[in-house]
């Protein structure tokens, strides 16, 4: 746990000293372009001129936040995904900064509420989390649940646009299912009757959104975003509703 802590602690001090002075981004990796298109769908659907956009977005996320391992070697797979998470849910967005971001760890596998990932320690069950407190604008993934999420099963499930969801839910200040970011004014009570009537359906075993979804109205506003990134056109004919609703909240113009 210390040592766990010591390298939170150290890997934030790099961080805050790196960003005293916003950094250019780094040119884009040719050799990124074929791993996109064999590891992240959202990118594949893209039109050429809009996947060089996705291209730019990536190397300006990578440029602001400081994504590194621990326990294993960081590879070129691992960034990408990271930075396709973080870009996914605003890429129609004009401009989109993550300010409660400083710092990204990648641990090779489930982890437990001390953050010990090895194989001794008992109950790893998380994937992924935001870290509040000490661990503020921290945010830890799984590394095996980061690429089962971009599976090209296409399932319900992504851990990476999970968390993100969660720091853009919080640019508000408050982790509440309700991004002010997102979702204009006229659009908050028509949203909260949808969540809550989607939540109850959840909860009476009426739904195919993630049981998980059910928790609060933040989990569901992750959850239900899962779904709509990874199968859009499953989600248009279930929760036609819901659908329309974070079609408007992520400005989708990919997803008909």
């Amino acid at each position: 746990m210390f040592e766990i802590l010591f390298v939170l602690i150290v890997l934030f001090g790099i961080y805050a000293v790196v960003s005293t002075r916003r950094k250019k981004p780094n040119p884009f990796p040719k050799s990124w372009h074929n791993l996109l298109l064999q590891n992240v769908q959202f990118y594949k659907a893209l039109k050429p001129d809009e996947q060089q956009r996705f291209q730019n977005r990536m190397m300006l996320f990578l440029s602001e936040a400081f994504v590194e391992a621990v326990g294993f070697q960081l590879e070129d797979l691992d960034k990408i995904l990271v930075a396709s998470s973080a870009v996914i849910p605003v890429f129609y967005f004009p401009e989109w900064h993550y300010n409660n971001l400083s710092t990204v760890l990648i641990y090779p596998d489930h982890f437990n509420e001390d953050f010990g990932y090895k194989q001794t320690d008992k109950k790893r069950q998380i994937a992924g989390v935001v870290g509040n407190g000490r661990l503020k604008n921290q945010m830890i993934l799984s590394r095996k649940a980061l690429h089962q999420g971009f599976d090209s099963k296409r399932d319900n499930f992504n851990t990476g646009i999970h968390e993100f969801i969660h720091l853009i839910d919080n640019t508000d200040g408050i982790t509440d299912g309700v991004p002010e970011a997102l979702i204009q004014h006229p659009y908050v009570i028509p949203w909260l009757k949808t969540i809550h009537k989607e939540m109850e359906a959840i909860n009476n075993n009426r739904s195919d959104i993630r049981h998980y979804g059910g928790t609060n109205e933040a989990e569901f506003l992750a959850v239900a975003s899962e779904y709509f990134f990874e199968q859009p056109e499953r989600m248009k004919v279930k929760h036609p509703d819901l659908y329309q609703m974070l079609k408007t909240c992520f400005h989708s113009k990919q997803i008909n």
